[in-house]
């Protein structure tokens, strides 16, 4: 899907510093475990969804349109304690209580600016959504968001998207790609490069879903099948 994201001046100015660009509020989870799944079922696991996702990313990621720059781009990334949305059933982490969930799967970015003209930043995304066990319906709204910083971490700029996602009968998993485009960031003087700046994407999570993300734990749902856990410590 196209979005339109214009950070205009005023808006620059206006908006406040955060420390932290996840959004919080509702559910969450804490204690957890369950039965790790052996390295065959997880590199069988791990072929399927690359093959899949390949399918709707191409081999490199969907071309941008030729931009032209003056200098650096902002650096564009995922936040990592926001990178991925998973919901537990009574606050516990078990695969059998896992909910819907969401994760951002790839960036491709570019940018265009010359002389004193404003920062012109475009962006493919690629989101991946999965239909856990206690998920209760077909359908589910995402809220993701993109935030313009300061290399200094300040906010700077930052605005809110859903993405309704419908799971077709018999499917666990939906991949989505958003493009977003007109990203226009404005410039103090024409020698403030684009590497003063950076643009951050994520979900709108709970306390509890940036720490899980934080920490690393993984789960892996097999569909139509009783789930296996598995949680690792080790980050994406």
């Amino acid at each position: 899907m196209r979005r339109f994201l214009l950070i205009s001046l005023a808006a620059l100015l206006a908006a406040a510093p955060a420390a932290s660009f996840a959004q919080y509020g509702g559910g969450g989870g804490r204690g957890g475990g369950g039965q790790q799944q052996s390295d065959d079922d997880k590199a069988q696991q791990d072929a399927a969804k690359k093959k899949k996702r390949d399918q709707e990313w191409g081999d490199s990621g969907a071309p941008l349109p030729a931009m032209r720059n003056a200098g650096p781009c902002p650096y564009v990334k995922t936040l990592y304690d926001a990178a991925r949305y998973v919901e537990f059933k009574d606050d516990h982490e078990a695969s059998a209580n896992v909910g819907f969930t969401g994760e951002v799967q790839g960036i491709s970015s570019g940018c265009a600016y010359k002389e004193g003209e404003p920062i012109h930043v475009a962006m493919d995304v690629l989101f991946e959504f999965g239909k856990g066990p206690q998920a209760t319906a077909n359908t589910k709204t995402f809220h993701y968001w993109i935030a313009i910083t300061d290399r200094n971490r300040e906010v700077l700029a930052k605005q809110s998207f859903d993405i309704p996602v419908t799971f077709p009968a018999g499917q666990d998993r939906v991949y989505r790609r958003e493009e977003i485009n007109n990203i226009v960031i404005p410039r103090a003087a024409a020698s403030t490069s684009g590497a003063n700046f950076e643009v951050l994407i994520g979900f709108d999570v709970t306390p509890q879903m940036a720490a899980f993300n934080r920490l690393g734990k993984r789960f892996r749902v097999n569909a139509g099948q009783t789930a296996q856990a598995e949680t690792t410590n080790q980050k994406q």
